[in-house]
C-alpha cells in the first residue's frame, strides 16, 4: 500500500508568490487558465495605496485571486526575527484578521518576510493559528516537508525551473507523494517584462493526468491527514480519524478511506 493524492494523482504541484503587487493579476490568470492553483501571500498594510499603486487593491482580491489561496506575509513585511513578541503578534495576527475580513475565509498560511524565521517565530505563529509557513531555502527536491512551519520549497522560479520540472515529470515510482513547490514574486516578471520562463513552465506542466494542482493549504491539510492515519497491528486495516478523505494505491487498485471510516487495505 502506498499513499497517493486525491483523485488517484501520483504527484502534486503548487506555487507560492509574495507581496501582492499588480503583476499578480497576470500571474494568477495564467495559473487559473492552465487549471493550476497557487497561494498568494499578501501584506495587508500595503494593499490599496491609491492611484498608481504597485499593489493590488482590496476591492479586486476576489477577482484577481479567484480559485487561488490568499495567505499572510505580515502587515508591513517586517523582518520577523528582529521584532519583539508583541510586535510580531501585531504583524501576523493583524494581517490574518485584515485578510479574513476582506476575503470572508479563514487565512491560516504564511510565508516569512525576507525568508527570516527562528524557533521563537515558529512557536508564536503556531499559537496564532498559522498552519504552515514557507521559507526561501530551495531544496531542489520533491519531498513533502518534515515540518510545515519550515516548509522549504523546491525552487525559486529563477533557479533551474524548467530543468527541475523535467526531473519532476520523471520522478521515480518509488517516490511517495512527490511534490514540486515553486516560489517567487510576480514583480520579477512584471518589472523586467520577461514572462518567458514561467509561461514555458506552465505550458510544460499543464494538463497532466497524474498531477494534483493544489494550493499550499490543500497540500498541507492532505499530508497532515495522511500522517494521522491509524493502522491495525498487522498494517492491513486503516482507520481515518481526520475530516479529509485519504487515497491509497493497493493490490486491489485505488482505494479511498473516508473521514471516520475503517477499511481493509489488504497489504502493507
Amino acid at each position: 500500500m502506498r499513499f497517493i493524492y486525491p483523485q488517484g494523482k501520483r504527484k502534486a504541484l503548487t506555487f507560492s508568490y509574495d507581496d501582492g503587487q499588480i503583476y499578480d493579476r497576470r500571474l494568477a490568470a495564467l495559473f487559473r487558465e492552465a487549471g493550476m492553483k497557487a497561494t498568494f501571500h499578501l501584506n495587508s498594510g500595503t494593499l490599496e495605496q491609491g492611484e498608481g499603486s504597485v499593489y493590488v487593491g482590496t476591492g479586486e482580491l476576489d477577482q484577481v485571486y479567484q480559485g487561488h489561496e490568499i495567505a499572510c506575509h505580515g502587515v508591513f513585511h517586517r523582518n520577523p526575527t528582529i521584532l519583539s513578541a508583541q510586535q510580531l503578534v501585531l504583524e501576523l495576527q493583524e494581517d490574518r484578521k485584515a485578510l479574513e475580513k476582506l476575503t470572508g475565509k479563514l487565512v491560516q498560511g504564511l510565508s516569512y518576510a525576507f525568508g527570516n524565521y527562528d524557533q521563537e517565530v515558529i512557536c508564536l505563529a503556531k499559537k496564532l493559528g498559522i498552519k504552515y509557513s514557507r521559507t526561501v531555502q530551495g531544496t531542489g527536491g520533491f519531498f513533502p516537508p518534515a515540518d510545515f512551519m519550515a516548509w522549504h520549497p523546491t525552487c525559486h522560479h529563477g533557479d533551474r525551473l524548467l530543468e527541475l520540472g523535467d526531473q519532476f515529470l520523471k520522478a521515480p515510482d518509488f517516490y511517495e507523494l512527490p511534490l514540486m513547490y515553486v516560489w517567487g514574486h510576480s514583480y520579477e516578471f512584471g518589472v523586467s517584462g520577461d514572462w518567458g520562463v514561467i509561461e514555458a513552465f506552465v505550458r510544460k506542466m499543464e494538463g497532466k493526468e497524474d498531477i494534483w494542482y493544489a494550493t499550499n493549504m490543500e497540500i498541507c491539510r492532505y499530508i497532515e491527514a495522511v500522517r494521522a492515519q491509524e493502522f491495525s497491528g498487522d498494517g492491513l486495516t486503516m482507520y481515518n480519524p481526520t475530516a479529509v478523505e485519504v487515497w491509497v494505491s493497493a493490490k486491489g487498485g485505488i482505494l479511498t478511506v473516508r473521514p471516520g471510516e475503517t477499511k481493509y487495505i489488504g497489504e502493507r
